[in-house]
C-alpha cells in the first residue's frame, strides 16, 4: 500500500511540473486578465460539474472572503450553488443550458467566465463559455486531456495534458490557488521579486 501511495504523490508532482512548464506564460496572462477585470469593477463567474463544481465554489470563496492576506472582498460567484436555478433550467430546458442561462442573466461585458472541465468537453461548460464570449466576457478554461472544445474557444486555456481525472483536479486547484494569490498581490501589494 505504501508504494502505491508514494506512486500517487509522485505522479501528482510530475503532472504539476509538466503543467507548469507548459503553461507558465498562460497562467501569467490569466492572472493579468482577472486583475484587469477586477480593477475595472467587473466580477468572476466560475462553473463546472462534479469535482469541478466544488472547485468553482472553493475558488469563488477565496475571492469573496480572502485568500492569504487581509483585503476587501472581491466579486466572484460560483454558478454551481443555486439548486433552484439549476434544477429549473435543467427541467424546463436542458442540463446543457444551466450555465449559459445564468451567464446571460448576470454576466456583463468585461466580466470573467471561468469554466472548468477535466475532459474539456462538458456540454454545459462549453455552452456557458460560448454565451460568455457572445457577451464580450473574458473566458478562462481549466481543462484536461487535450483541452477539448473548451481549450479551443477560450481566451485563456490552461490545460492539464493528462487522462487521470484526480490528477487533473489536483492541478486545477493548485493553479486556481496560484491565480488567487497573484491577483491578491497585483491588486493589494507587490511581490518582492516581481
Amino acid at each position: 500500500m505504501e508504494d502505491h501511495i508514494v506512486k500517487i504523490f509522485r505522479e501528482s508532482n510530475q503532472i504539476k511540473e509538466t503543467f507548469l512548464n507548459e503553461n507558465l506564460t498562460r497562467i501569467v496572462r490569466a492572472v493579468e486578465a482577472v486583475t484587469r477585470a477586477l480593477k475595472a469593477g467587473r466580477k468572476i463567474l466560475l462553473f463546472g460539474n462534479g469535482g469541478s463544481a466544488a472547485d468553482a465554489q472553493h475558488l469563488a470563496a477565496e475571492f469573496v472572503n480572502r485568500f492569504l492576506i487581509e483585503r476587501p472582498p472581491l466579486p466572484a460567484i460560483a454558478l454551481t450553488t443555486d439548486t433552484s436555478v439549476i434544477t429549473s433550467i435543467g427541467n424546463d430546458y436542458d442540463f446543457a443550458d444551466i450555465f449559459s442561462k445564468q451567464i446571460r442573466a448576470i454576466g456583463r461585458k468585461g466580466d470573467v467566465a471561468w469554466g472548468m472541465s477535466t475532459s474539456g468537453t462538458s456540454a454545459n461548460v462549453v455552452k456557458g463559455l460560448e454565451a460568455a464570449k457572445k457577451i464580450g466576457m473574458v473566458t478562462i478554461g481549466l481543462t484536461g486531456r487535450d483541452g477539448g472544445d473548451i481549450g479551443r474557444i477560450v481566451d485563456h486555456s490552461l490545460n492539464v495534458a493528462s487522462a487521470s481525472t484526480p490528477r487533473i483536479q489536483e492541478v486545477h486547484i493548485t493553479v486556481g490557488h496560484a491565480i488567487c494569490e497573484m491577483v491578491d498581490f497585483k491588486l493589494f501589494q507587490r511581490p518582492e521579486n516581481g
